[in-house]
């Protein structure tokens, strides 16, 4: 299987659709057209922090997105990358395309000056934190929360 990493243009809309919605359901998150309507304009919008990558197949057809946005870390005096989401599609799974997602995000980190790139999965993802556990280093860090 060979694929690209790119940013997603619009006629990528309904397959980035088809992507992100099998996000939201793997981790059981309710999530609407209009909120997916959203995300996508994010992405296309300059001025907003989110933005994101696609891997391709040969055809172009997207089997996987990553969107991440720049955070400050007052302590370090540094800007950071926030991976939020990263998802290749269940068929498309084995060969690398969670890697080169993640790579391109730390590519666009370093162009960026970026001082690292931090992310959270599931304690249960097991299948993704095998990769994460080949790519990254993973912290001490625990993560809470306070729902608004």
């Amino acid at each position: 299987m060979t694929f690209t990493i790119i940013r997603p243009e619009q006629h990528h809309r309904a397959d980035w659709g088809r992507l992100y919605a099998g996000y939201a359901a793997f981790y059981q998150v309710e999530q609407s057209e209009e909120m997916r309507d959203r995300v996508w304009s994010w992405l296309h919008d300059p001025a907003h922090t989110v933005k994101g990558f696609l891997a391709v197949d040969d055809r172009g057809k997207p089997i996987g997105l990553t969107h991440y946005r720049p955070y400050a870390r007052p302590l370090a005096a540094a800007t950071a990358c926030f991976l939020d989401d990263l998802f290749v599609d269940r068929t498309e799974r084995g060969g690398r395309i969670a890697d080169a997602l993640i790579a391109a995000v730390a590519e666009e980190g370093r162009k960026r000056g970026w001082s690292l790139v931090r992310w959270v999965t599931a304690e249960d993802n097991y299948r993704a934190r095998a990769v994460y556990d080949r790519v990254s280093t993973r912290t001490k860090w625990i993560t809470y929360e306070i729902k608004l």
